[in-house]
């Protein structure tokens, strides 16, 4: 049955849970109140995503069972920093299967995403240019002909068009089968086209893959980057290279940030009744209260204390 639905979150974690990509967890690194907006689209098995978000940081694992791709849709939007590649209005992002990767914005953004079933997306590739579509062993980057790539834009438009203004008019059954069978067919031709041109990025992962490996082994403490350097068994350049390449900020800088987000969402979720802002920050790590809470006013918009009385 075709669905769709338009969301405007307050919260990044809200957001980051609404994304059907795969876990996603987003760090806001812009100054102010979060305002971010998704909408998602069901047709059969296509799943569809349009997305604004302001400047952040994510980190996402795609599913196990889906293959995405990613891409912008605003083609005057300032570049992408996606997992050591920069990535430009008419680039595609081609996900490998169960895939780990960073993505940073410096600015709002706006991106979409299609995804299929693994079956799914072999026989399209197979009904379209008569051979079966896989998934590829590494994250690829591809930039398809422009008209391919443009027609891709609009029909994804289209279909996020028709979920804020025409709900009804988008789960008919045969308005949605015309418009997905039409997305998927430009997908596979903007992922096969023999004039694609594809970019690489670094050859280096495995330093920030133990460094996610240990980000997810301890998500729940406060992380400092002697002990992070030390697990690893890099030094502190070492790390600060690879997470610059890989997520365009610096490891120190994404720790904080992380902790940060922490402590808003302990907050978030503790009774004000039997909770403190000075034990939630100690407990992540922040001593400095006066400057803790300057820090969260200005990432988050509003004091700790605001955060903590409000119903969770």
């Amino acid at each position: 049955m075709p669905s769709s639905s338009v969301t405007t979150f307050t919260d990044p974690y809200e957001h980051q849970h609404a994304i059907l990509t795969g876990p996603v967890e987003l760090f806001v690194t812009e100054r102010g109140h979060y305002t971010g907006q998704l909408t998602r689209v069901e047709l059969d098995c296509l799943r569809i995503h349009r997305n604004r978000e302001p400047a952040l940081v994510a980190h996402a694992i795609t599913d196990d069972d889906r293959i995405p791709i990613f891409f912008l849709t605003d083609t005057q939007q300032a570049a992408y920093f996606h997992s050591g590649l920069e990535l430009l209005p008419g680039d595609i992002i081609f996900y490998a299967k169960s895939s780990e990767y960073y993505r940073r914005s410096f600015s709002e953004a706006r991106w979409g995403a299609m995804s299929l079933p693994v079956q799914e997306l072999a026989a399209a590739g197979e009904a379209v240019v008569g051979r079966e579509l896989t998934a590829p062993a590494s994250n690829r980057l591809i930039r398809p002909p422009p008209s391919l790539m443009t027609r891709l834009l609009r029909l994804h438009e289209a279909a996020g068009h028709l979920a804020e203004t025409a709900p009804d008019i988008l789960a008919h059954p045969e308005v949605a089968r015309v418009i997905k069978q039409e997305l998927v067919r430009v997908m596979v031709a903007c992922l096969t086209d023999p004039a694609a041109v594809e970019r690489r990025g670094p050859s280096q992962q495995a330093v920030i893959r133990r460094f996610e490996q240990i980000l997810e082994a301890r998500q729940n403490e406060p992380l400092y980057m002697t002990e992070v350097c030390a697990a690893i068994g890099v030094s502190d350049r070492t790390l600060r290279q690879r997470c610059q390449e890989h997520l365009g900020i610096n490891p120190h800088r994404y720790l904080w940030l992380r902790r940060m987000h922490q402590a808003r969402r302990a907050l978030t979720v503790a009774a004000a009744e039997t909770n403190t802002v000075t034990e939630i920050a100690t407990d992540h790590g922040f001593w400095e209260f006066g400057r803790f809470a300057g820090a969260y006013r200005l990432l988050f918009g509003e004091a700790p204390s605001t955060t903590l009385r409000r119903p969770a």
